[in-house]
């Protein structure tokens, strides 16, 4: 019942948003803990946590072996590593609610220590080993009943919610008497409250809208890198572009173009002036060497229009942009012959490009995900702007679930998402997370559409996650005071 009910979590996501899974799943497993002891605890989290990542980050290895050069049983074994790392998750928190909280009231069990420790682990998950924030409970709710919680309380307070309300859940069905009613009335209460706070208009529009257009150029990632790929790449995103010069502002995905900045220099100038002639303005992402700072690599995003300036990827992917303890770990990664970028971070304070008259937060990739990163651009930033090659994850519910946690983003920070992508799903998505237009995918598509800018803070963009960590340490220590005293009594 463990492993199956942690295999159902990853349907409550996208593709699939059967949303009430979010609230089932750990129902279940809460009722699983009602009847175990602490070991057999720890081992029904574990089993739980196999079937949540197993499932949920499948297309670990389709990056893995499709792509990344690994062979099948080598990407296999690693894949089955990272997972069976990540379910130490959920298996010590399970351990954790038994062992240390098993004279606590119920009520208190499930309604206080329950939710409050699910939010600290998915926050350990966001920065343990650089940070995994994938597939967090919350952003299964971006169109559900608790999304409105977002400009306030961000993804880790709606998954702070989800699990109060799976407590409820439980103690609905054990409790006799009034207090069912209560756990009743709380329990709608929730939602309710979710769906009126969404109307809230926490940020307000910033000027005129924008018309921007999105290249999607769908260029498969095994030839991607081709140097004879390099010239009908070129010509196809100039093509496109030019074809859009109506467009405020036009963005290429990352790395769209397949060489360096001082290899597309000049080419690169004059679609600059292009972009100017025509009161336009671009952003490509390209790959960037800086030969004044010892040849360092970068992933980059350039503004080319009326104003020409970089953005360099700050938080990169482990293993897939650069080598943690390189020192140790690099001559292993060459024995097994496992091909990897070596890119650098690059400087935290730079977060916004200023395109078509409004400032954009921009995010590469993965970035998009650590909404604590995102916030940095406010209140500066009037969109965000999200760049990624998809492609990497195939035909998996990878690219389904990056453009969930886009949407979150907008919810988070009050502001419309342009997010261009290789091969899909690029998205046009609005202040409240709605998405206006999205791009079929693995077809060449350019998606235009208008989007508001805004200005002004949510909630969410002046504390961050810390909030919400706060809250739930605060009443993990009431909780835990509550248990001890009960138990001396």
């Amino acid at each position: 019942m463990a492993l199956a009910a942690g295999v159902a979590v990853p349907f409550a996501f996208a593709p699939y948003d059967l949303i009430f899974l979010s609230l089932l799943s750990p129902a279940v497993l809460i009722g699983l803990w009602l009847v175990s002891s602490p070991k057999r605890a720890f081992v029904r989290g574990y089993l739980y946590g196999i079937g949540y990542f197993g499932l949920g980050v499948s297309w670990v290895a389709v990056s893995m072996y499709r792509f990344g050069g690994m062979s099948m049983p080598l990407s296999t074994l690693a894949t089955s590593l990272f997972v069976l790392i990540w379910a130490f998750i959920p298996a010590l928190l399970s351990f954790i609610v038994v062992r240390y909280f098993q004279h606590a009231r119920l009520n208190i069990k499930l309604l206080l220590v329950m939710p409050s420790l699910w939010v600290l682990f998915e926050w350990v998950r966001n920065w343990l080993f650089t940070g995994f924030p994938w597939i967090l409970l919350g952003y299964s709710h971006v169109d559900g009943p608790l999304a409105g919680y977002g400009p306030v309380l961000g993804v880790y307070g709606i998954s702070w919610l989800i699990l109060f309300t799976a407590g409820l859940l439980v103690l609905i069905v054990l409790e006799r008497g009034k207090w069912r009613y209560y756990y009743v009335a709380a329990f709608f209460t929730v939602f309710i409250v979710g769906v009126a706070v969404e109307h809230i208009q926490w940020t307000r529009p910033f000027n005129h809208p924008i018309k921007a257009s999105l290249i999607q150029g769908n260029i498969a990632q095994d030839i991607k890198w081709h140097p004879d790929q390099r010239r009908p790449t070129i010509d196809l995103y100039t093509r496109l572009t030019r074809e859009h010069w109506d467009s405020d502002l036009i963005i290429w995905p990352e790395t769209a173009l397949p060489l360096y900045y001082h290899q597309a220099e000049n080419i690169l100038d004059r679609l600059g002036q292009e972009a100017r002639d025509n009161h336009s303005d671009l952003l490509i992402g390209l790959p960037v060497i800086d030969f004044s700072n010892g040849r360092q690599y970068y992933n980059a995003m350039i503004s080319l229009g009326s104003k020409k300036d970089f953005y360099y990827k700050r938080h990169l992917v482990p293993f897939g942009e650069y080598i943690p303890l390189k020192s140790i770990l690099g001559n292993i990664l060459d024995f097994f012959q496992v091909p990897l970028a070596d890119f650098s971070s690059g400087p935290a304070e730079k977060s916004y490009l200023e395109v078509a008259g409004v400032k954009a937060g921009i995010s590469i990739c993965y970035e998009d995900v650590f909404g604590e990163e995102v916030i940095r651009a406010l209140p500066e930033a009037n969109i965000l702007v999200n760049v990624s090659n998809d492609a990497w994850f195939g035909d998996s519910f990878a690219p389904h679930q990056h453009l969930q946690k886009a949407r979150m983003r907008a919810i988070e920070t009050g502001r419309p998402m342009l997010r261009a992508t290789n091969n899909g799903i690029s998205a046009l998505i609005d202040d409240k997370g709605r998405l206006i237009s999205v791009s079929p995918q693995f077809k060449q598509y350019v998606l235009t559409g208008e989007v508001q800018p805004m200005t002004g803070r949510t909630p969410f963009s002046l504390y961050g996650n810390w909030l919400m960590i706060g809250f739930s340490v605060f009443l993990l220590v009431v909780g835990f005071y509550i248990s001890r005293k009960q138990t001396l009594d």
